[in-house]
C-alpha cells in the first residue's frame, strides 16, 4: 500500500492550521504540524525562525508539500513589536523557504510550497475615498502603500516566495485569503451598523469573506497543480465568489442595501426578503469587492460556501457555515482578551505563529 504524501503544516495550532490538520488525512495526505504553541493538532513544537528545528523536521520526514500558515497577523499589532513581525513573517518565511528548497532527500524534492498570505497585502488599494466607486480587487490589482506592519511583512514575504521559486525552482503558490476569522469585526463602526455577528459575516461572503473549509480546498488544489507541473509560480485571491460585477461598483459605494436587496438566490428568493424575516440589516456602503475567479479558473478551485448558499441556508433555518468552521471554533490570539479578540485557550494552544488572516 502506498504511503500518503507528507504535508508540513506550519501554524498547526491556529485556525487554518487546525482545519488543515483535521482535513488532510481524509483527502489522502499525512499532515505534520509545527507551531510554537501546543495543541492536539501540533506534531512538533518549535519556531519557523529556527533553521535547526526546521532542518530536523525535514530530515525526519519525506516532506512532499509545505503549507505555510504560521504568521503574526493583524490582532498581534497591539501586542507585538514591528521587529517581531519582521522576524516571524519575513525571516521565518525565508528560513522555511531555504530549507524546503534544499530538501535533504534530492531524489524526492518538495513538490509544492503554499504560502498563506492575506488580501491586506493590497494595502490602501482596498480603501477608496468616500464617494468613489467600490474597488474591484483582482490578482492584477497593484499593491499600494501599506496600512500596517502586518500587510507590509506579508507582502514582503510574498516577494521572497517569488524570489526563491525563481532561483531554486521550488514550485510555489501564494494564496491571498480574505477574512475567515470567527471573532467579531474589529471595526467599531461596522459593528454599530450591523450589530448581529452572523448577519455581518453572511454579508461579507458577498465581497470579502471565505469559509475555512474552502481555504483548505484551495490549498489542496494548489498542491495538486504544483505536483502535476501545471503551475510553477502563482498568486491568487481566495475569497467566496462575489455575486457582484464591475457594473455594481458605483452603486455599492452609495447604496449597498439597494444592490443586495434585489439579488436573487435559489429559485427566485430575494435576499431582501430573507434579511427582513431575520430582522437583519444591510451595510450602507461596500468599499471593495474581491474577485477570486482566477483561482477558480487556474487552480480548479470549487468553493462551496458561497453567499448565495448561505442566504438559502438562512432562509431554511439551517446552518450556513461549514461543519469544519464549527469544529475549529474560536482559538484566540492572545494570552488575555484584547478588544474583540478572544483569549487563547492554553489547553488547546492558540495563536502564536498561526494562520487566520484578517483583511
Amino acid at each position: 500500500m502506498s504511503m500518503k504524501p507528507a504535508v508540513l503544516v506550519t501554524g498547526s495550532s491556529g485556525h487554518l492550521g487546525k482545519a488543515l490538520m483535521l482535513s488532510l488525512p481524509e483527502l489522502g495526505y499525512n499532515p505534520i504540524g509545527i507551531d510554537i504553541n501546543s495543541s492536539n493538532t501540533t506534531t512538533h513544537i518549535g519556531s519557523i525562525t529556527d533553521p535547526s528545528f526546521l532542518s530536523n523536521v525535514f530530515s525526519s520526514y519525506n516532506i512532499a508539500h509545505v503549507i505555510h500558515a504560521a504568521t503574526l497577523h493583524k490582532p498581534h499589532i497591539c501586542s507585538h513589536s514591528k521587529a517581531e513581525f519582521v522576524q516571524t513573517n519575513i525571516a521565518g518565511t525565508l528560513a522555511l523557504l531555504e530549507v524546503a528548497s534544499s530538501s535533504p532527500n534530492p531524489s524526492s524534492p518538495v513538490k509544492s510550497f503554499i504560502y498563506i498570505s492575506t488580501t491586506s497585502a493590497f494595502g490602501t488599494s482596498l480603501s477608496p475615498p468616500e464617494g468613489s466607486p467600490a474597488a474591484w480587487i483582482n490578482d492584477d490589482t497593484p499593491t499600494t502603500s501599506h496600512k500596517n506592519i502586518y500587510g507590509l511583512t506579508k507582502s514582503t514575504a510574498e516577494d521572497l516566495c517569488q524570489l526563491i521559486a525563481k532561483e531554486k525552482g521550488l514550485p510555489t503558490v501564494v494564496l491571498r485569503t480574505s477574512r475567515f476569522f470567527p471573532e467579531e469585526d474589529d471595526d467599531e463602526a461596522r459593528r454599530a451598523e450591523v450589530p448581529d455577528e452572523e448577519n455581518l459575516k453572511v454579508l461579507e461572503l458577498a465581497y470579502r469573506r471565505v469559509d475555512v473549509a474552502d481555504v483548505v480546498s484551495a490549498c489542496v488544489c494548489a498542491m495538486e497543480r504544483c505536483a502535476e507541473g501545471t503551475i510553477r509560480w502563482g498568486k491568487f485571491i481566495v475569497s467566496a465568489p462575489t455575486p457582484f460585477g464591475r457594473e455594481d461598483l458605483d452603486a455599492l459605494s452609495k447604496d449597498a442595501e439597494g444592490v443586495l436587496r434585489g439579488l436573487r438566490v435559489g429559485v427566485g428568493v430575494k435576499v431582501g426578503e430573507v434579511f427582513d424575516l431575520k430582522r437583519w440589516k444591510f451595510l450602507r456602503r461596500i468599499d471593495r469587492v474581491y474577485d477570486s475567479s482566477r483561482a477558480i479558473r487556474e487552480l480548479g478551485w470549487r468553493p462551496e460556501y458561497t453567499f448565495e448558499r448561505a442566504v438559502e441556508k438562512v432562509a431554511k433555518g439551517e446552518e450556513w457555515k461549514s461543519e469544519l468552521t464549527r469544529r475549529i471554533g474560536r482559538l484566540g490570539y492572545h494570552a488575555v482578551s484584547v478588544g474583540v479578540y478572544t483569549k487563547r485557550d492554553d489547553k488547546e494552544g492558540g495563536s502564536g505563529q498561526h494562520g487566520a488572516p484578517l483583511a
